[in-house]
């Protein structure tokens, strides 16, 4: 089966809330929404809120992942 970031079936897509995005990340909501208006994390605007799909946020804690030593 193809992968939800191949980008084929955006059905297949989960979104979350930014307060959904700040409790998996351990920020607060502010936090979120600058990544956001930075351009750092990807999301949907939906009315007055966004969406950030949960994808977007496994690779931002992947890429931004700092290993000491």
């Amino acid at each position: 089966m193809a992968s939800s970031t191949s980008g084929d079936d955006i059905s297949e897509v989960k979104f979350l809330t930014v307060a959904e995005v700040a409790t998996v990340m351990r920020v607060s909501k502010m936090t979120v929404y600058r990544l956001v208006h930075a351009g750092d994390l990807p999301a949907v605007r939906v009315g007055r809120s966004f969406r950030v799909p949960e994808e977007a946020v496994n690779e931002y804690l992947r890429k931004s992942y700092f290993q000491a030593g």
